[in-house]
């Protein structure tokens, strides 16, 4: 499996990953997932090299997306959607992309990503409530769903990054 970068070329493959990773058979219809990707893609927040897929024998099999936000003043990375084909999950693929997403955002000088997802997975990240680290939701609906994780980990790092504030991200994403 490699996972690099994605590019406009690849926007399609992206975008039909996503539909089938959040495809509803109960519901039908295209997932509200992949619009809200196709608009983080052409928003003004985008960031490229956070915008990461996996590939495997030449296919796309996951993908992942980072954006500009922010808690208060300071600069975040919102990520999500976070997408694996149907047929590949389970095989580590989200994790792998993860793994990258994060590495990706430390060597690009990334102090704050927050997140909305499920707890038990995201926690193998380091990921935990956006509140106990003073950030609040957007939408107080979110609830524990709402992550956040400091990537400078050092002993000081809470005192030096001034955390306080509603997370706003692209209002493409809302």
């Amino acid at each position: 499996m490699d996972i690099h970068p994605v590019t406009v070329d690849d926007l399609p493959a992206v975008l039909d990953v996503v539909g089938r990773a959040f495809a509803d058979p109960a519901h039908g219809g295209e997932p509200v997932e992949v619009g809200l990707t196709e608009r983080l893609f052409a928003d003004a927040g985008f960031l490229p090299a956070l915008a990461l897929a996996a590939w495997v024998d030449r296919s796309m099999v996951g993908m992942v997306i980072g954006t500009r936000g922010h808690v208060g003043d300071l600069p975040a990375v919102g990520v999500g959607p976070l997408a694996v084909s149907p047929d590949r999950q389970g095989h580590g693929i989200g994790t792998a992309l993860m793994h990258a997403e994060l590495d990706a955002a430390r060597a690009a000088g990334e102090r704050v990503v927050a997140l909305l997802g499920e707890p038990d997975f995201y926690g193998r990240f380091g990921f935990g409530p956006a509140a106990a680290l003073g950030i609040d939701s957007p939408d107080p609906a979110w609830g524990r769903h709402f992550q956040a994780l400091l990537l400078d980990r050092s002993p000081c790092s809470r005192r030096r990054i001034p955390l306080r504030g509603t997370v706003r991200r692209s209002l493409s994403y809302l």
